[in-house]
């Protein structure tokens, strides 16, 4: 068997044999584990996650099983009682991108990912034939749900702080005219945190016919939503369908993410039966749901624009300090993600950096306070004074 067929087996502790295991021994395997993912034994910044509340307080969710069977909107005798929950949910964010909730409709995924999905198939409906435009800078998400869509991708060059260059839409649109143009721009592209225009990307690809414009937000729509430093990057804006996520900025133990749609871009069904809510699933978990409500509304709107104000902070101390440890940061304007040159290989391995290339990139949700930045940039000073000597 060569090497690339090769299966990756399971540690033989964690086998799950034909009898039932002692379970004092998966116990202390589970508190191990418990461990080496505690955030207080070993830093994580390049994507800190954090727990933002109490989880034992949301423990007696765990006891209940949550099916939705539909959409969020449809009424079902099956209905456990979460939807209520989900659509408040959804009004919450829906406001954020701009949009009432007669104007758009949407759900809480699994993930950010599967509410990807669902934006770029209600695009696909509407424009069939269109090739999907997406950033260099963009997430390999997006990528990797135009090739299981079957959709053909053009990749657009990017400017130099990391949005998508309109000239070279422009130019990719009109080799194609005719066909129309699905767009994906990105709030919080993963390296920098940039955020695309959708005013000038709609503008660019307008001679190509009809547009759909989907903004990939999952990364940055949090921060955007409580920033006056930021482009164009809504439904507000001109945006067609938008994916946003808040399990990782808000500190959520499941992840979750929110796909809205404008009414106006969901197209009667050709199949001759009423469709009310086209999700990408059919059974969905109301959990993930019901922690974001309860999140949220601990928070109320005044807590989660003081929580972003917080980490923005952050960000800019962490720019100045950065800086004068001699890293050559870089951020976008307004964003939760700074990049600088990547340091040595035990740097990256002790606060588990995220790294691109020759860049490495640090973001301020959770954990990550003042005190974070300047133990890492004291290393980054020993690293650098060490490679000098």
């Amino acid at each position: 068997m060569s090497l690339r067929t090769a299966p990756n087996l399971p540690d033989e502790g964690l086998a799950i044999g034909f009898q039932p295991s002692p379970p004092a021994a998966d116990t202390r395997e589970l508190h191990r584990l418990y461990r080496a993912l505690d955030r207080a034994e070993r830093p994580f910044l390049g994507f800190p996650g954090h727990l933002g509340q109490v989880v034992a307080e949301l423990a007696p969710l765990l006891s209940m099983f949550a099916d939705q069977p539909s959409g969020s909107y449809s009424p079902t005798v099956l209905d456990t009682g979460t939807g209520e929950y989900e659509k408040a949910v959804l009004t919450y964010f829906a406001a954020l991108a701009g949009a009432s909730p007669e104007e758009a409709y949407g759900y809480v995924a699994a993930s950010p990912r599967e509410a990807l999905l669902h934006g770029l198939v209600m695009a696909r409906r509407g424009l069939p034939e269109s090739s999907v435009y997406v950033s260099e800078q963009a997430h390999f998400d997006v990528v990797r749900a135009c090739e299981l869509l079957g959709m053909n991708t053009v990749l657009v060059n990017a400017l130099p702080d990391s949005t998508m260059d309109p000239d070279d839409l422009r130019l990719q649109t009109r080799m194609r005219r005719g066909a129309g143009a699905l767009v994906v721009a990105t709030c919080g592209t993963p390296l920098h945190g940039a955020i695309d225009n959708v005013a000038e990307l709609r503008a660019a690809a307008a001679m190509s016919g009809p547009v759909h414009i989907h903004v990939d937000a999952s990364a940055g729509g949090l921060a955007a939503a409580h920033s006056d430093q930021v482009p164009p990057w809504s439904l507000a804006h001109g945006a067609h369908s938008i994916t946003l996520s808040g399990h990782r900025l808000l500190g959520l133990p499941v992840p979750a993410g929110i796909s809205l749609v404008r009414r106006e871009q969901d197209p009667p069904t050709t199949l001759g039966i009423q469709i009310p809510d086209r999700l990408v699933v059919g059974s969905r978990s109301g959990l993930s749901a019901l922690l974001l409500w309860t999140r949220l509304r601990s928070l109320g709107r005044a807590g989660v624009a003081a929580m972003v104000a917080r980490c923005q902070d952050t960000a800019g101390y962490a720019m100045e300090q950065l800086e004068a440890a001699g890293a050559s940061p870089e951020r976008f304007p307004g964003s939760l993600a700074v990049a600088f040159d990547r340091p040595p290989t035990w740097v990256v391995d002790k606060w588990r950096l995220e790294c691109f290339g020759h860049l490495a990139r640090i973001s301020t949700t959770g954990p990550m306070t003042h005190t974070a930045v300047d133990e890492l940039c004291a290393d980054l000073s020993a690293a650098r004074l060490g490679a000098v000597a």
